[in-house]
């Protein structure tokens, strides 16, 4: 355990210095140390030793990458681009899977896929990873439109696929009836059921916040309102059949956890925009005070009080998001150094085509979907201007992560074709992992000058 320990902090070290000294994109970097790592101490205790170990292993870290990704976005901004968000994570998933209905035979007619078995496979590598593309962005100077628009499709992206996923090709696959109607009501259930469980645990955790002040109280609290909301959203049905309700109600632990994060973001942000008003009322009134003949030291002393006390929440809030990034680090690359370990290179080599070919249809799509947001988008008032350098940036930010793997282990055992998805699967994320990272560093550093030039613009129009 401690040697295992040592590798993991070890290669986010290296990682992380060579992000800060070269650019290389934490996500690669730490793929490719995780991958160099295994091949040389492969006798050093392993993190996981199977696909089922992996993907345990990603439920349990997931809800720590949320967190930390939840924890840096604003509520307000969130509402002011709902409509393209909506559009990102929801429609060009939905309009995804549907094309991948109409080109699947140019991949897989050898093997005579059923419609939910399609659905499934292409839900699986739609689903992207909103660890990687923040870690890249946050190495450049990108307008913050853009930035909302990519990290907030990546969050949400992940519930709408394993949504298709779960409730029309699994269930499908399993004997189900697909109907319009089936698809409407369930989506609408668990959209409306996963809101309200993670606004009420969010409300919850936010209530037990204000018992402390204690910054290790705040961030293990933060943690736990994160994984009960998506502990709850995943198992609601086991609440109900404890009430004598006998059901398979199931919700998104992701967007369960999202709102939930959402939920003590917009408050933390309330509060410390208070804070700020009242630390500058406060600090008035200790100037006014001090320049009168008879100043009163009571009154200078609880002004003082006031903002120190004041100063001392807002650094909280502050160290609280920096812990939890700093945890999101570490379950990141644990998460690589158990990928490095459960490739299987025979089997990516024996489905190279199948591999190729999904990442290039996939990346057309993706491609596609971003070119048709971008013509909506252009002639809504209310939505942004997407102009070619956010239209490169949005198609190569859809790098895939764990969640794929989580949802390649819910398929059955028994499933004909298994060998070929968990290649096809694997493959694919490894591929987008260092193709889109590698592509986003070459159009960012491309366009850095007009880049800079659209965030200076977006400044002034705030002022």
């Amino acid at each position: 355990m401690i040697a295992t320990l040592l590798m993991v902090c070890g290669i986010l070290y290296l990682a992380l210095q060579l992000q800060e000294r070269w650019g290389v994109p934490s996500p690669l970097a730490l793929l490719m140390l995780a991958f160099a790592t295994h091949m040389l101490f492969q006798q050093l205790p392993v993190v996981t030793a199977d696909m089922p170990g992996f993907a345990e292993l990603v439920i349990f870290l997931l809800p720590v990458l949320l967190i930390s990704d939840s924890l840096q976005l604003k509520l307000s901004i969130l509402k002011e681009h709902a409509l393209s968000l909506f559009f990102l994570a929801v429609v060009a998933v939905s309009l995804s899977v549907l094309m991948a209905l109409w080109v699947s035979d140019l991949l897989f007619a050898r093997y005579q896929l059923e419609t939910a078995a399609v659905i499934m496979l292409f839900a699986m590598v739609l689903a992207t990873d909103p660890v990687s593309v923040v870690s890249i962005f946050s190495r450049f100077s990108l307008p913050h439109q853009l930035k909302i628009l990519c990290e907030g499709e990546s969050l949400f992206n992940d519930a709408t696929a394993l949504i298709v996923f779960v409730f029309i090709g699994l269930f499908s696959l399993q004997g189900g009836h697909i109907t319009i109607w089936y698809v409407t009501e369930t989506s609408l259930l668990v959209l409306i059921g996963s809101v309200l469980v993670g606004v009420v645990i969010g409300y919850f955790g936010l209530l037990l916040m204000k018992t402390t002040d204690n910054r290790m109280a705040e961030l293990l609290l933060v943690l736990m309102t994160g994984y009960a909301s998506f502990e709850l959203a995943e198992h609601f049905y086991l609440l109900l059949a404890n009430l004598g309700m006998h059901t398979h109600t199931h919700f998104s632990g992701i967007l369960a956890c999202i709102c939930a994060m959402l939920t003590i973001q917009h408050v933390m942000d309330t509060s410390d925009d208070y804070a700020r008003q009242r630390m500058g009322r406060e600090e008035d009134a200790l100037r006014q005070e001090s320049v009168r003949s008879h100043s009163s030291p009571r009154l200078i002393q609880l002004a003082l009080e006031k903002i120190k006390s004041t100063h001392e929440e807002q650094q909280r809030h502050t160290r609280t998001r920096e812990d939890v990034q700093l945890l999101a680090l570490l379950a990141n690359t644990m998460l690589f150094i158990a990928l490095a370990e459960i490739i299987d290179i025979a089997l990516l080599r024996q489905y190279w085509q199948e591999i190729l070919g999904m990442f290039v249809i996939t990346t057309l799509i993706r491609a596609l979907m971003m070119a048709k947001f971008a013509l909506i988008s252009n002639q809504l008032k209310s939505m942004a201007d997407i102009n070619f350098r956010w239209w490169s940036v949005l198609t190569f930010a859809g790098i895939k992560g764990g969640l794929s793997i989580v949802m390649l282990m819910m398929i059955p055992p028994d499933f004909p074709h298994l060998d070929m998805f968990t290649a096809v699967v694997l493959g694919v994320v490894l591929l987008s992992t260092f193709v889109y990272s590698l592509a986003l560093i070459i159009i960012i550093s491309r366009y850095r000058d007009d880049f800079g030039r659209e965030l200076a613009a977006e400044g002034e129009h705030h002022e």
